[in-house]
């Protein structure tokens, strides 16, 4: 399906982007039927705006997360890059994506990254990070797509549950 993305225009891309964002509140039977088309979109969009283009096995290993699979990869082969596909996908039902990794450095670096292709294709995205206060997780967390850490996450999680009052 490459080859029905690689002739066209950045503002094609950009315009079918939003076609696909306004089709709103996709469920996974929806997502499953357009996945292919999306992956082959979201390749073509990382070629042009950071040169990295999947290699077909990424794109398995991105077919396996969106399917909620256990994916193993190894460092230096494409682990952030790998994501893109499925967040972006995942993104397009309107609830928010986010990715989890292990350090603050990583969770900035891949949300400044990986975040040139979700702007390129209309999606905000946002990071929280170790120092940040509630007004400024909460700005992060409203976006399309939000970095961070296990600790974070797992942190945010339990104290939006302990909480007296919104």
């Amino acid at each position: 399906m490459e080859s029905n993305f690689k002739n066209k225009t950045d503002q094609y891309l950009k315009s079918y982007s939003k076609e696909l964002k306004e089709k709103k509140k996709l469920d996974k039977i929806d997502l499953n039927f357009v996945l292919p088309s999306v992956y082959a979109f979201v390749r073509e969009v990382s070629f042009r705006v950071l040169g990295l283009r999947h290699y077909d096995v990424q794109i398995l290993g991105g077919i396996a997360l969106h399917y909620g699979k256990i994916v193993e990869i190894a460092t230096g082969e494409g682990k952030t890059l790998v994501a893109t596909m499925p967040i972006y996908l995942n993104a397009l039902t309107g609830r928010g994506v986010h990715l989890i990794t292990v350090n603050d450095y990583l969770a900035r670096r891949d949300a400044q990254w990986m975040g040139e292709i979700y702007k390129f294709l209309g999606l905000s995205v946002g990071c929280i990070q170790n120092d940040m206060n509630n007004d400024q997780r909460r700005i992060q967390y409203n976006c399309d797509v939000t970095y961070g850490t296990n600790n974070e996450f797992g942190f945010d999680y339990l104290r939006d549950n302990m909480a007296i009052h919104l």
